[in-house]
């Protein structure tokens, strides 16, 4: 456990005590949530995102150390363990390098090499590998033996060259040699399979693809990867690309790694031939195999780090608050499901309108929508973005107008993941009488007014938000999402009184069981009035009480500490500062000029130290504070409202809607979101589009290309953008996008303009369904 303690310490930049005391923490059942949050003095501050990694890797790092204690015993069992064998065991630092190094001693099916061995051929293979100046035909003479199969000196020497290729395959320090030169100098190369190429025609950019291995990005390795999946591109290692032969070039390697250059020596043509063979039929494969392997596992880190990036960013968009809000899901022949909640999100009223064809009730839906407006008050409306949604905005629009009295606001919604949250279970319970299309249209208006609150009902990868979310484990992206969920919902905290279960269970401390438990409380006593009312609820016990209890908010209750993200367990500093000023709690809260004048070291004890209080003092300055940001709206331009209604050189508002590692997509309400490059998103140099941009931020941008046929659009977020001369350096840039073939790599890349910003549309059609 030290090990491992030292080691996460160095990981985390942190001490070796804060780690410690992080995993016992973990160990004891806290989440991260609960010990970033109130647990500082224990770690010495170790944030979330520490603590994530942290936890992350001690389930990696134990893992490690419980396989190299089997491999040890293992080997220590066939009697095979040697000091210095002992000693490089005990100093992998990786699964890999650990399973190299067991590989020889590994119980496995009989091979040649091991028929070899058992037909007593070892000790040729031994010969010849340490003396070159013995002849191969005249030492294989006296291992022929017909009753082991040996019938000549090629049955012999052949099961010696199958012993040596297994050793030289098997060879921890070798393999690592060539692992570091790979990645070093390796290059992907892709080729499209004949007869693939009109099926395959949108992974056209890779038929003839080459690039340095350790600069391949996440979002064309999926893509490669996926075209070999679906049989349309076939991928290869090419270990060194600099020269003509890169098997000769490997082969001696191997020959240098054993000091077999012995020209002239007897055996040396003999051995040659082994070590060839030896990569060719045992190393290439087995490390083009890893090598791809570690090219997806790595992809797919950096798309699930995308997804969960952009997820946190649409989980924490501004809430709208509560009002009663109308939300309208649009539709063509099935008309626009429209439904009413009031400011908690209880529903109210539903209807369905048929503004558009083929029916074209325009009059009248505009009368029901106004009717249903003044019947419940309505104060804000949610128009979907889907199918109709640009007609159905039209439609509000003039409501608006008609009826400017009612001082009605209308904003456009992302439906993503709203048939998802109508089809569920969930969903069924709140609504066992209503139809499922309504439903999506109430789950619309709720995400207006919290986005969090509503979107925890839906699970995150229906969301839709990720880069080739479905080519990546989906263990791992779920996994990824959950805590991702799990940390935007304690960051805002929960009104217990309001919650739905699914929002419940992603509380610390809290499971699906609990959180309904709380849920039947509720209905069946009325709402809670204070935390320690929690204790009362079937189940939730003093552990589950201590890890939720700070996170779920009691609004309007007896104790105003409730209601804030002071736990249960400190109020007692709060007393303490209370007596010491001699004023009551409701004094205290909101009382910044009193509040800034406190020493916090003045309330420490053994119990709370500074960080806590510090923090304490800080909350009660704005209780309960909601870390989103201000609610916004974006305003798309009047008129525009398809692809065909885009012109080269418009400025546009817009929303971003996904951002990946190559740049962002931004709605502007015409139903195909349009790509801003990163070379385009700003004027200096970025390496990643979220320094900039992130989900759910409005934004503007020029339009620099549009193909309706293709429907491929391109922005620039650089409005000072030429952008005739950025259609001429597309068209410039254009020839060099088949790319980076060996000796091109090497040459110096042009300077990154918002011409580049047209060339990732070459991306974007890969991304073209990404919503979807």
């Amino acid at each position: 456990m030290s090990n491992i303690s030292a080691r996460l310490a160095q990981e985390l930049n942190a001490k070796e005590h804060q780690v410690i005391a992080a995993t016992a923490l973990l160990d004891e059942g806290a989440t991260v949530p609960f010990i970033a949050r109130y647990r500082k003095e224990v770690t010495g501050g170790l944030d979330d995102t520490q603590l994530r990694l942290l936890e992350q890797r001690l389930s990696y790092l134990r893992e490690l150390e419980e396989r190299r204690s089997f491999i040890l015993n293992t080997i220590a069992e066939q009697g095979k363990l040697t000091d210095s064998l002992t000693a490089d065991i005990n100093e992998a630092q990786s699964k890999t390098e650990l399973e190299d190094l067991y590989l020889p001693y590994k119980p496995k099916r009989r091979t040649k090499g091991q028929i070899a061995i058992e037909a007593g051929l070892e000790p040729l293979a031994d010969a010849l590998f340490n003396d070159h100046t013995l002849d191969p035909q005249n030492e294989a003479q006296q291992f022929i033996n017909k009753e082991q199969g040996i019938e000549d000196t090629k049955a012999a020497l052949d099961g010696a060259k199958f012993i040596l290729m297994e050793r030289f395959a098997e060879d921890a320090k070798l393999l690592a040699k060539f692992r570091r030169h790979i990645k070093q100098n390796g290059q992907l190369e892709a080729k499209v399979i004949a007869g693939k190429e009109e099926a395959g025609s949108k992974y056209r950019d890779y038929f003839e693809h080459s690039e340095k291995l350790l600069k391949v990005p996440s979002h064309r390795a999926l893509a490669m990867l996926r075209a070999r999946n679906e049989g349309v591109l076939q991928l290869s290692i090419n270990p060194e690309p600099e020269v003509e032969d890169a098997q000769q070039f490997c082969a001696q390697m191997i020959a240098d790694h054993y000091q077999l250059n012995v020209r002239d020596a007897s055996a040396s043509q003999w051995l040659m031939n082994v070590v060839q063979w030896a990569w060719k039929v045992k190393l290439a494969l087995h490390l083009e195999n890893e090598f791809l392997g570690s090219l997806r596992e790595s992809a797919e880190t950096d798309a699930i780090d995308v997804f969960a990036k952009n997820l946190k960013d649409l989980l924490m968009a501004a809430p709208a608050g509560p009002r009663v809000t109308m939300g309208i899901d649009p539709g063509l022949r099935t008309g626009c499901k429209v439904a009413v909640v009031d400011a908690t999100g209880k529903l109210l009223a539903t209807s369905t309108i048929y503004p558009h064809a083929p029916q074209n009730h325009w009059d009248k839906s505009l009368r029901t929508l106004e009717q249903v407006c003044r019947q419940h008050k309505v104060q804000l409306i949610a128009i979907g973005n889907g199918t109709a949604s640009r007609e159905t905005d039209k439609l509000v629009a003039e409501l608006l107008k008609s009826a400017a009295e009612l001082k009605l606001s209308k904003i456009m919604v992302s439906e993503a993941g709203a048939s998802v949250y109508s089809a569920s279970e969930f969903a069924a319970n709140e609504f066992p009488d209503l139809d499922v299309s309504l439903r999506g249209a109430v789950s619309i208006a709720r995400r207006l007014q919290d986005p969090l609150a509503e979107l925890v009902k839906i699970e995150p990868k229906s969301i839709g938000v990720g880069q080739y979310q479905h080519d990546v484990s989906q263990s791992q992206l779920g996994q990824s999402l959950t805590t991702v969920v799990e940390d935007c919902v304690n960051s805002v905290g929960v009104d217990v009184n309001t919650a739905s279960v699914p929002l419940l269970t992603r509380v610390s401390g809290l499971n699906r069981t609990l959180a309904t438990n709380i849920v039947k409380y509720r209905d069946e006593n009325g709402s809670f009035t204070s935390r320690s009312q929690l204790k009362k609820v079937e189940r939730l016990g003093p552990k589950a009480f201590e890890q939720a209890a700070g996170f779920l908010r009691i609004l309007n209750g007896k104790d105003p500490l409730d209601s804030s993200a002071v736990h249960p367990e400190a109020y007692p500093v709060v007393k303490q500062i209370c007596e010491a000023k001699q004023i009551p709690v409701t004094t205290l809260i909101g009382n910044t000029e009193l509040l800034n004048s406190l020493v916090a070291n003045d309330f420490t004890s053994d119990t709370f130290g500074l960080p806590t209080v510090t923090d304490i003092i800080k909350e009660l300055d704005k209780p309960g504070r909601d870390p989103r940001p201000e609610f916004k709206t974006a305003t798309f331009k009047a008129g525009v409202e398809t692809i065909n209604d885009l012109e080269v050189g418009m400025i546009l508002e817009g929303v971003v809607s996904n951002v990946a590692n190559f740049g962002a997509f931004v709605d502007v309400g015409v139903h195909q979101d349009g790509l801003v490059h990163i070379s385009a998103i700003t004027n200096k140099f970025i390496s990643d589009p979220r320094e900039v941009v992130k989900a759910g931020d409005i934004v503007k941008v020029k339009v620099i290309e549009v193909d309706a046929p293709r429907k491929r659009i391109s922005f620039t977020m650089r409005l000072d953008d030429d952008v005739h001369n950025t259609q001429k350096a597309a068209q410039q840039n254009a020839p060099q996008k088949k790319a980076t073939h060996t000796k091109a790599a090497n040459k110096p890349k042009p300077k990154r303009d918002a011409g580049n910003a047209a060339m990732g549309n070459a991306f974007a059609e890969a991304f073209a369904k990404l919503k979807k």
